[in-house]
């Protein structure tokens, strides 16, 4: 009665080797899952952090009213940033020529990547 079965013991052993098999891709899969959901909530957190802050040094952007229009300016740099919109509608409020020109040449120069999907 002392005799083994040596097919029964491959087979038991192939088993265990497609089970681990199967459980270290079910590893791989989940810290993929959780990486991934890592660095979004990272990326996240920097989007708040720097929401409202100058690109060019850091500082807390203010608003200020161009020709009515509230712009937000660096209190540190100078540099004053414009969306599209505030672009448009400060261009559109009439006031310097010269501004309205400017601004409106920006509106035509400036393309969005996504504009061009």
């Amino acid at each position: 009665m002392g005799e083994k079965d040596p097919l029964g013991e491959k087979m038991r052993l192939k088993e265990r080797a497609d089970e681990d098999r199967y459980f270290a891709e079910c590893d791989r899969e989940l810290i993929a899952r959780l990486k991934q959901a890592q660095e979004a909530e990272h990326e996240k957190m920097i989007r708040e952090l720097t929401r409202g802050r100058c690109p060019q040094c850091g500082e807390r952007l203010h608003q200020r009213p161009i020709q009515g229009e509230p712009i937000d300016e660096c209190p540190s740099c100078r540099g004053i940033w414009l969306t599209q919109a505030k672009v448009e509608a400060v261009s559109h409020r009439g006031g310097d020529p010269w501004l309205r020109s400017f601004l409106e040449g920006l509106g035509r120069l400036v393309e969005h990547p996504r504009d061009k999907q």
